[in-house]
């Protein structure tokens, strides 16, 4: 049986790196970086998915906010 715990651990990683992904996906935030890449045809793939990541991202955040409200309990 998988401990509740660890969900919201996995979910904690799934934010950081879909918040990463979001990041380095976004031209307004790299634009430099982002400009000169946007040459390269698996940065255009890699790009194509930036909805999708939000979506991933905001879905973790949003389990991994109410397991832990279950798990640890409201601390106000």
């Amino acid at each position: 049986m998988v401990n509740l715990a660890q969900v919201i651990y996995v979910l904690g990683i799934i934010n950081v790196v879909s918040g990463l992904l979001i990041l380095f996906s976004c031209r307004c935030l790299l634009y430099t970086l982002v400009g000169k890449m946007q040459r390269y045809g698996w940065y255009r793939r890699f790009y194509r998915m930036h909805s999708l990541y939000w979506w991933i991202f905001f879905a973790s955040v949003f389990l991994h906010s109410m397991l832990a409200f279950i798990f640890f309990g409201n601390p106000f």
